[in-house]
């Protein structure tokens, strides 16, 4: 497992607050935040609340990432896009098929398993604990101007140089060997 933050290495940026009905920051996620494939899961994305963005702010992404994937570039599980400046929050489910819970202007990028859509934890069995980063970033622009089918790491890339904040909880997740 990393022992780093993995945006860390990114430039500075604002912190302001992100709180969940669903995990609290470094609790572990409930079983309804497991992929479908593992006993329990429903690849249900968790409720998110935040608020003291910084000055300016004109959209929001929200990005959930786990490092600690056996990949050596980690995995995607969410991306969304162009979420109004007005909105500070998303229930939780939000993530599934069809964007159900998302903001008229907001939309799900495919994550690494190349969905448009929440797609649950599932670290392999003893494979110790992951962290999955979940991020609301805070941006200077209406909107990031990536394509719908843009992977998050290029999400990541295009609203680099737009960050005005970031909100960072961290949930885990284990499987048992």
């Amino acid at each position: 497992m990393s022992v780093n933050n993995p945006f860390a290495r990114l430039p500075e940026a604002a912190s302001f607050t992100v709180t969940s009905t669903t995990v609290a920051d470094g609790a572990a996620w409930s079983p309804e935040q497991f992929a479908s494939g593992v006993p329990g899961g429903k690849d249900v994305s968790p409720h998110l609340s935040w608020s003291g963005a910084p000055a300016g702010t004109k959209s929001y992404a929200v990005t959930v990432y786990d490092p600690d994937a056996p990949t050596g570039s980690g995995f995607w599980h969410w991306a969304v896009a162009d979420i109004p400046a007005t909105v500070t929050e998303l229930p939780e489910g939000a993530g599934d098929e069809g964007g159900s819970g998302l903001p008229e202007g907001a939309f799900q990028l495919p994550n690494d398993a190349r969905v448009a859509r929440f797609i649950g934890a599932a670290p392999p069995a003893g494979h110790g604990p992951h962290r999955y980063f979940v991020v609301v970033h805070a941006l200077d622009v209406e909107s990031v101007g990536v394509p719908v089918d843009a992977t998050p790491a290029l999400l990541g890339f295009t609203m680099a140089g737009h960050v005005l904040g970031r909100a960072v909880l961290v949930a885990t997740a284990e499987t048992p060997a």
